[in-house]
């Protein structure tokens, strides 16, 4: 019995339930949000690992994010959110976060340290080229947002020709060759994540470089990931890690810093790409309690089934009747 009534029916070890024996440890990501900088390595690696199809330079008019949300040829999105600093707060140091101190000659020594003047744009804080009197403080948050690997994942519940499947390491994949485009699971994903390439219909999402996964060996974006924002390995390894570093945050004066996506008794069941963010889900653009939305499925079903028995009834009743 599961310890949460919002858990959908079904596995919290999802690789035995789909029938691997002698299953490895469930494998996810953590990503740590108070170290990225920025630097859409992951973006690059993912498609040049995995031969995902260019995005397009667009400048969307939002900061320096030039592909907005993750797509059927974006698995990796680093997205970028400005925030004006309020008044009187002071910015994070490096020592606090974690991130590396630049420096260097060009930087002054009242410059701001924490990850939104270290990473981009350009290493001077806001203000530089006016002076201090017209300088406007702000923040930057940044994430490389990516599939969730739901453990009760909606997606696989509605595929009708089993292109998508559980692995024997927990992740969710998607079997382009078998997919017909029906387009199912990109509305029954929580998180908007799966989409379809508009040359061929089929849907495409992160497969957590499954081909390296069976080869022992890490997957591209977190491998090229310059600050260990993105960190890869056993679910439970990267749950223990990632509070020990809320905790970490929490006694370095960061009380924002939380964990989203961790844990197993969610709407979800838990994601196997879990998050630590430095404000409320919904300003990252993800939803604050996803739920896995074939959830009351079951129920449905049943209700279905006892209308049509005692409309079945009724009319059988309503022929003895007449007939008498």
């Amino acid at each position: 019995m599961l310890p949460d009534p919002n858990s959908l029916y079904g596995p919290l070890d999802p690789a035995p339930d789909a029938g691997h024996v002698n299953a490895p440890p469930r494998m996810g990501f953590f990503t740590d949000t108070s170290v990225c900088i920025g630097c859409k390595a992951c973006e690059v690696a993912c498609k040049e690992w995995n031969g995902v199809p260019e995005s397009g330079l667009d400048l969307l008019g939002m900061s320096y994010d030039n592909t907005g949300a993750l797509t059927a040829n974006s698995w990796r999105h680093v997205a970028f959110i400005e925030q004006p600093r309020p008044a009187g707060q002071d910015a994070p140091s490096a020592d606090v976060l974690g991130a590396p101190v630049d420096a260097g000659p060009d930087r002054p020594a009242d410059a701001g340290t924490g990850p939104q003047f270290l990473g981009m744009p350009g290493a001077q804080p806001p203000g530089r080229g006016t002076g201090v009197e017209e300088r406007t403080d702000f923040r930057w948050l940044m994430m490389s947002d990516v599939c969730k690997h739901c453990t009760h994942a909606a997606c696989l519940d509605v595929c009708p020709t089993g292109s998508l499947f559980r692995t024997e390491f927990g992740t969710v994949v998607v079997q382009e060759d078998i997919c017909n485009g029906c387009g199912y699971c990109i509305s029954a994903c929580p998180y908007g994540v799966i989409d379809q390439r508009k040359d061929d219909g089929r849907a495409w999402k992160c497969t957590l470089c499954y081909d390296r996964l069976g080869a022992g060996m890490t997957p591209a974006c977190a491998q090229a990931c310059p600050t260990e924002s993105i960190q890869y390995g056993p679910l439970d390894d990267l749950r223990e890690r990632a509070a020990a570093r809320v905790a970490t945050l929490h006694d370095r004066g960061v009380p924002e810093a939380r964990l989203y996506g961790h844990d197993p008794n969610d709407g979800v069941g838990g994601d196997g790409a879990f998050f630590l963010l430095l404000d409320e889900p919904e300003v990252y653009g993800l939803p604050p309690d996803p739920v896995v939305t074939t959830r009351d499925l079951p129920k449905m079903w049943k209700r279905a089934g006892l209308a049509a028995l005692a409309m079945a009834a009724a009319t059988v009743a309503a022929f003895v009747g007449g007939s008498s």
